[in-house]
């Protein structure tokens, strides 16, 4: 992968994604209002991006990324990579997960400040939690939960 900044609106979610890549890594995705005007739109994540919406869900899976949070935050984020799409989980649930308390404020308050300031929204799907904001926007999350609760209702499950 060649180091720089991507973006490339996807109609499916009404929204642009960029990407930022270092040494072959995903290092950063956000959703700027509109393509940055030197930003390259050609990159095979977005080929996956692509394959991820048209219902292969475990396209994302395999993306390299590189995860530079507190290791609190990482333990969250990596915990969440586990929620397979088409299922979600609490704040709570995910603080057990991550091997916290999930009874503590303490810890519940740490799980939700990784979701906000998750770096890779999308590749590590923030959109899972159901009882806060990651850093998805609203819109973009909502419209993700039901690309995979549709998927959830096609195969007979909830």
């Amino acid at each position: 992968m060649t180091p720089g900044i991507y973006a490339q609106r996807f109609d499916e979610l009404d929204t642009v994604i960029q990407l930022g890549v270092a040494s072959g890594q995903v290092i950063d995705v956000s959703f700027p209002d509109a393509v940055p005007d030197d930003a390259a739109a050609d990159h095979e994540v977005f080929t996956l991006i692509e394959n991820y919406l048209d219902g292969d869900r475990l396209a994302l899976t395999d993306v390299e990324i590189a995860l530079t949070v507190p290791t609190d935050h990482r333990q969250v984020l990596s915990a969440l990579q586990n929620v397979s799409a088409g299922n979600t989980v609490t704040v709570s649930r995910l603080a057990r997960l991550a091997g916290m308390d999930a009874d503590s404020e303490a810890d519940q308050t740490t799980v939700r400040d990784a979701l906000r300031d998750n770096p890779m929204p999308l590749l590590i799907p923030d959109h899972r939690v159901r009882d806060t904001q990651g850093a998805t926007p609203p819109d973009v999350a909502a419209t993700l939960r039901e690309l995979e609760d549709d998927d959830a209702g096609d195969a007979g499950v909830r």
